[in-house]
């Protein structure tokens, strides 16, 4: 396991909420949903160590952009690293998605894939975060969450007209996506 991901679980008071890195199996999972030959921007919240932010850039469309808002210093540094031109690096909240889209010429986003530790973080932070990714993605567009637990269902229901849960077991511990629609 990633010594570098450890530590900053350790340091993180609660702002990471995972275990370990996540399974290629759950990257597959959360990663499914996307239409990649359609989609320009795609936004990623909080990427870690960067799994899913890697099997994105593989797929990303050569016009694309791929946001992504990492508030923890050391994994936003080492994101910062990745040699992509259609990578932007952000080291803010995810709640201000909506100011970032417009400053990198986007008119919304298509797909927004979290791993987020939403289930622990404030509930006014959370609920900004859902309200504002619902306003600004595309009408044919997903947000994709996922965590480790159906605690966050009947949050997500209230925000999303269409919610879908897919379940793998291939990762440490098991978790649950959620494919939310507007």
């Amino acid at each position: 396991m990633d010594k570098k991901f450890i530590s900053e679980v350790l340091k993180s008071g609660g702002t990471i909420g995972a275990l370990s890195p996540s399974s290629s199996f759950l990257a597959k999972k959360m990663l499914r949903p996307i239409r990649f030959k359609t989609a320009r921007c795609i936004v990623e919240y909080g990427p870690g160590t960067g799994i899913f932010t890697l099997k994105l850039l593989e797929r990303l469309h050569p016009e694309g952009k791929l946001l992504i808002f990492e508030v923890n210093k050391e994994f936003y540094e080492a994101l910062k690293q990745i040699n992509d031109p259609r990578l932007i690096v952000i080291n803010d909240s995810a709640e201000k998605i909506e100011s970032y889209l417009r400053h990198y010429h986007c008119s919304h986003a298509d797909f927004i894939v979290s791993s987020l530790p939403l289930t622990v973080l404030p509930e006014n932070m959370v609920h900004n975060i859902l309200i504002n990714s619902k306003y600004c993605l595309s009408e044919s567009g997903a947000f994709i969450q996922f965590q480790y637990s159906l605690k966050l269902r009947s949050k997500l229901k209230s925000v999303f007209s269409k919610v879908k849960i897919r379940f793998t077991f291939f990762n440490i511990p098991p978790a649950f996506v959620f494919i939310c629609r507007k």
